[in-house]
Parts: structure tokens; C-alpha cells; sequence
């Protein structure tokens, strides 16, 4: 199965390069906004705190994941009648959590979503992408969920907080210190979730094949650096020749 997971901090561009990546290979991309948008497929209804610059993914692919999140619900415990987290309403508390509020679930409880649940529910969902291949998948934990996926490439996108602070200012016209504010926000709700469900620090490089510094590189430089990563990771090597 032909899988590449892209991580990073807030405003190190991994959805912009994650997006170039999968247009050059030709594979589904995969982030928390499309995995919403196919679940409002199924009557999810859209949540609020869905990320300000998400997308909506074209209709074939939002079909596709919507018929995977269907099989999902079929026969995952979250589907049980007996579990109060039950079909789509257990799936909607699912896609609409974000790092922070995953980060802050309860151990236990009987009538919402808890941390257990949750890790077994993402976990499901993210080797069940990886399982269907030619897939992109942005963060949500994937390379640490898919750590032993021989065939699947870890990238991790990285910068410099200024340079992300002035990236995400400049995206979202707000002053740099209210963008430090919500950079910051970020990267401790990231480091709080893979802490928690994985017990991984996701700035460890030791979780990835190839990290990319990406105030050294333009987005299609990055894209192009991964793809070539992938493409060699991928092919037979060529036999040697002897005379």
C-alpha cells in the first residue's frame, strides 16, 4: 500500500505541500477537513471549530471516504448499539475534535466521547485509510499510528516560530502578536495529543523518514523533495551489473 503521512506545526505549510504531493502521485488526499466534510456526508452536521482554512474536497473523494466512514460504522464498536458513543453522532464528536480538545478528554465515561475511544476510533480510521493506499494523510497522529507500516513515507514540515507566526498573521490579517498567541495555542495542543495517545514527542525526527525545514524551501521544492523520497523508496533497485 503506497502511504505518505505529513506532519507539522501550524504555519510549516504541511497541508499546502501535502496537497502538491498528492496532485503530482496522484493519490487521495486526506486532512481533518476532509475527513469532516465526508462525514457530513452521512448527516454529520458541521461543526464550528472545523479549522479556519480547511477545504472542501471534491465530491468523489468526499464519496469514497464517506462510504469508508460508512463500513466503519458497520462494524466498528463505535457502531454498538450498547455504546452510548453510537454511529453518527459518535463519528461527528470524533472528526470535530481538535488537538486540544482530544488532548483534554476524560479517561472514562460511560455516555461521551473519552480518550480510549477515541484512540481506538482514530486509529481505526487512520489504518483503514492506509489500508486502501495511495493516500496523503495530514497529521492526526498518522506516523506514529503508522509507524510500522513498512511501506508508508513519514515527512515532517518544520520552521521557525517567527517565520510560522508571520505566515499565519499574513493568512489570517491579525496582528504578529495574536498570531504567536494561536501558533503557540497550537503547538501545545499538538504536543499534548501525541504525548497522551501515542506517547511521542512529534517534534522527535526520529518519527520520520525526511523532515523539511520549509522557510528553506518553497512548497514545490518540498513537494518535489517528498515525491522524490517516495519514488525511491518505491522502486526495485536497479541489479547490478557485472562484467
Amino acid at each position: 500500500m503506497a502511504v505518505i503521512t505529513i506532519s507539522g506545526n501550524l504555519g510549516s505549510y504541511a497541508r499546502e505541500i501535502g496537497q502538491l504531493v498528492a496532485r503530482e502521485l496522484g493519490f487521495d488526499y486526506v486532512d481533518r477537513a476532509i475527513l469532516t466534510e465526508a462525514a457530513r456526508a452521512l448527516g454529520v452536521p458541521e461543526r464550528a471549530i472545523v479549522g479556519r482554512d480547511d477545504r472542501a474536497p471534491p465530491p468523489h473523494l468526499r464519496e469514497r471516504i464517506a462510504t469508508f466512514f460508512q463500513d466503519f460504522l458497520d462494524h466498528s464498536a463505535v457502531a454498538g448499539a450498547a455504546d452510548p458513543m453510537s454511529a453518527v453522532s459518535g463519528l461527528e464528536a470524533l472528526m470535530a475534535t481538535t488537538y486540544r480538545e482530544a488532548a483534554a478528554l476524560p479517561a472514562a465515561g460511560e455516555a461521551e466521547l473519552n480518550d480510549r475511544r477515541y484512540k481506538e476510533a482514530i486509529t481505526t480510521i487512520m489504518t483503514g485509510l492506509a489500508a486502501r493506499g495511495n493516500v496523503v494523510i495530514i497529521g492526526r497522529g498518522s506516523p506514529a499510528i503508522l509507524r510500522d507500516c513498512g511501506d508508508a513515507l513519514h515527512v515532517a514540515t518544520t520552521a521557525p516560530l517567527d517565520t510560522r507566526v508571520q505566515r499565519v498573521a499574513e493568512r489570517d490579517g491579525v496582528p504578529p502578536a495574536k498570531a504567536k498567541e494561536y501558533v503557540e495555542e497550537s503547538d501545545r495542543g499538538r504536543a499534548d495529543f501525541h504525548h497522551k495517545y501515542f506517547k511521542v514527542d512529534p517534534s522527535d525526527p526520529d518519527l520520520y523518514d525526511l523532515v523539511l525545514n520549509t522557510a528553506r524551501f518553497s512548497t514545490g521544492d518540498a513537494a518535489r523533495l517528498i515525491v522524490a523520497a517516495f519514488r525511491a523508496r518505491t522502486t526495485p533497485p536497479t541489479p547490478e551489473r557485472r562484467e
